[in-house]
């Protein structure tokens, strides 16, 4: 049974993805920090970076949005690979025949107004990423108001099919300079349906240019569909068996909007009543504090870790407690890298990782079992709904892969960088900060020429150095014909110290 769950809170919104009773996918969504992919904005150049051919537009949101030549000049490919399509009508090679390279200070200039929409969430610090080549989304038909070609979707493979798709769409009657795709869903839909969706986008562009024209500084000029609308309309692609909502306003909501498509598939829509939160109830919240750990159990005994440097993130599968028969330990290990191909698929999509990633599979001494292995992470990763791309596995079991970043993990959103270790994970040990107080205490009498101490560190110090060195320390002021007093101060971090002089009461400058 597939099913999805939508819990609405003040704040926050989730969607819960069941497969059999098991979690296959999250999305979380913060009223404070809404997704911007799709929206579409007037924005105002600011600034132009010649070297990389690129430049950042004022959007009127937290941090600029940052474009490239390739995103201003008609992008085929791009388009291809976002709506999954084959643009193959003649237009398209005279078209492309027909770019020349060209530089961003030709198309570009400071404080030009320009119509962008976003293609990447921003992420931390770096702004959203921006494009001109506009496409706005239907249920059925993308308008590509920029653009002269007309395409079908690859995933509609019959041959009749897309034949009749074709000829809907050279009939409609719209500006020869704009194009149109036909979607996947739109195999289902009657040529009255295409038609009246198509007459919808145009008007949707008619509006965002009226807008436009009439804007005088950088703003909002559409925004995409919100993630519960998302959330139903991929219900409806996937066939869930229903979804259940924990707010009666969305739950009306989501029957209304539902009403459009019962044509295609009458969805189950439900409301949840039960006292116990919706997501305890179906252990989704067990699987998100599951998720968000470090290290995941396998079902056979195995274990994966998963860990994030700068540039890419790591998981290291371990064999654990699992057991097997001596004479079968190949066996064994292909079991559970096979287990652990199933549970890193999922956790990617669960964690929301992007970027580069690479796999430590416990090494296997045979080729075919390297390659069951391999197909099964891309079998797996198939039901992912970003681009992937799978390299093969290298001699020591490594591979190597990258998942497309829309936005912030699961991580990324729900965690800040902790202020004590600065994100590291890692403070220094008692005996390292002891020493360093050593240290600092011979320079301080040596070099400084302070003779009377007073030494202020952390209570959790402060019992580790009275149990271990502070006889010692004593013992070699007076060596040095000094003496020491001390002091706790617990807004102090755990690792820092300072040292007062007795006779003034002034820091001492380390």
């Amino acid at each position: 049974m597939n099913e999805m769950l939508l819990n609405i809170e003040s704040k926050e919104i989730r969607s819960a993805i069941l497969k059999n009773g098991k979690l296959h996918n999250l999305s979380i969504e913060r009223k404070k920090e809404r997704q911007l992919t799709g929206n579409i904005y007037r924005g105002r150049v600011t600034n132009i970076l010649h070297n990389i051919q690129s430049a950042f537009i004022d959007i009127n949101e937290s941090e600029n949005g940052f474009i490239h030549i390739n995103d201003i000049v008609e992008n085929i490919k791009k388009f291809e690979e976002m709506y999954d399509l084959d643009f193959d009508l003649e237009e398209v090679k005279a078209k492309t025949a027909k770019q020349e390279k060209q530089d961003i200070d030709q198309i570009l200039k400071i404080d030009q107004p320009v119509l962008v929409q976003v293609v990447k969430e921003p992420i931390g610090n770096k702004g959203a990423r921006l494009t001109s080549n506009i496409s706005i989304a239907g249920r059925y038909l993308v308008l590509l108001p920029n653009s002269i070609h007309r395409g079908v979707s690859r995933k509609i493979e019959n041959r009749d099919e897309r034949e009749r798709l074709k000829k809907i769409i050279r009939s409609f009657e719209m500006p020869q300079e704009m194009g149109i795709i036909c979607r996947t869903a739109s195999r289902l839909a009657t040529t009255e349906m295409l038609i009246e969706e198509a007459n919808d986008l145009f008007q949707t562009w008619q509006n965002i240019m009226e807008n436009f024209t009439n804007a005088n500084e950088p703003t909002q000029l559409f925004a995409e569909s919100d993630i519960i609308k998302r959330s139903l309309i991929t219900a409806i692609d996937k066939r869930y068996d229903r979804v259940l909502i924990d707010d009666y306003d969305t739950y009306q909501l989501c029957k209304r909007l539902s009403e459009r498509y019962t044509q295609e598939y009458p969805l189950r829509i439900e409301f949840y009543r039960d006292k116990i939160p919706i997501f305890e109830r179906f252990n989704v919240e067990r699987e998100i504090d599951k998720t968000l750990r470090r290290k995941i159990w396998l079902p056979g005994g195995g274990y994966l870790f998963f860990d994030r440097t700068e540039a890419m993130y790591t998981v290291d599968v371990n064999s654990g407690r699992s057991s097997g028969s001596e004479g079968d330990v190949e066996e064994s290990l292909v079991r559970i890298n096979i287990e652990a191909a199933e549970e890193i698929a999922r956790q990617l999509r669960l964690r929301n990782i992007g970027g580069l990633v690479i796999i430590d599979f416990i090494d296997m001494r045979f080729r075919k079992n390297q390659r069951r292995v391999l197909d099964r992470l891309k079998d797996c990763m198939k039901e992912d709904s970003a681009k992937c791309t799978i390299l093969g596995m290298s001699e020591f079991g490594l591979v190597e892969m990258t998942r497309q970043r829309h936005r912030g993990s699961l991580a990324q959103t729900l965690f800040t960088t902790c202020p004590y270790c600065t994100g590291r994970g890692q403070v220094k040990s008692h005996e390292s900060v002891s020493i360093e107080l050593e240290r600092e205490l011979i320079k301080t009498i040596k070099h400084h020429q302070q003779y009377a101490i007073k030494i202020v560190v952390h209570p959790e110090m402060d019992e580790y150095l009275t149990a271990i060195d502070k006889q010692f320390l004593s013992e070699l002021a007076e060596s040095l014909n000094a003496r020491i007093e001390w002091e706790i101060n617990d807004n102090l971090h755990i690792n820092d110290f300072q040292f007062y002089s007795s006779t003034n009461g002034r820091i001492i400058e380390l």
